[in-house]
């Protein structure tokens, strides 16, 4: 099911792959520029700009208000550690959670089971894989916070 919110904006090139038994939502006056791609269960909150290319998959959470820059990646996915002979094991979802007022840059990667913090920034190029507190800038690779603003 998709459901889309009010004075939402969403470009004709983005694609919804959600099934029978999954959910995509869309807040209101959302923003969703050309080519993104958004698989599975998706909450998507309200005020929220998201540029071009995002890829976005099953369980991931984004709060009111958060803006996320060109050809950012959030990856849920994730193996089990499996037997010598084949180590990716089963796969799974691990969901991640984007706090309200939060900016994530441009070609930026979040990976499987993160939390990144309200207010928070995530500099262009990071690629993050643990949880950001809340009112930080993290940068690198991996992401470190580098310094804490105010909340």
């Amino acid at each position: 099911m998709l459901e889309i919110g009010d004075d939402t904006r969403i470009a004709k090139q983005v694609q919804f792959n959600q099934g029978e038994h999954t959910t995509l939502r869309v807040g209101d006056r959302t923003q969703i520029y050309r080519g993104g791609e958004f698989t599975g269960d998706i909450t998507i909150g309200k005020d929220v700009f998201i540029n071009r290319d995002c890829y976005v998959r099953p369980h991931v959470t984004i709060g009111d208000r958060v803006n996320i820059g060109p050809f950012v990646r959030l990856i849920t996915d994730t193996h089990d550690i499996g037997p010598h002979e084949r180590r990716a094991g089963a796969v799974r979802h691990d969901p991640i959670v984007v706090g309200a007022g939060s900016w994530i840059g441009a070609s930026s990667t979040v990976l499987a089971g993160v939390t990144i913090g309200a207010g928070a920034i995530v500099a262009a190029g990071s690629i993050v894989t643990e949880d950001v507190p809340d009112d930080v800038l993290v940068a690198g690779v991996p992401a470190r916070v580098v310094k804490r603003l105010k909340g």
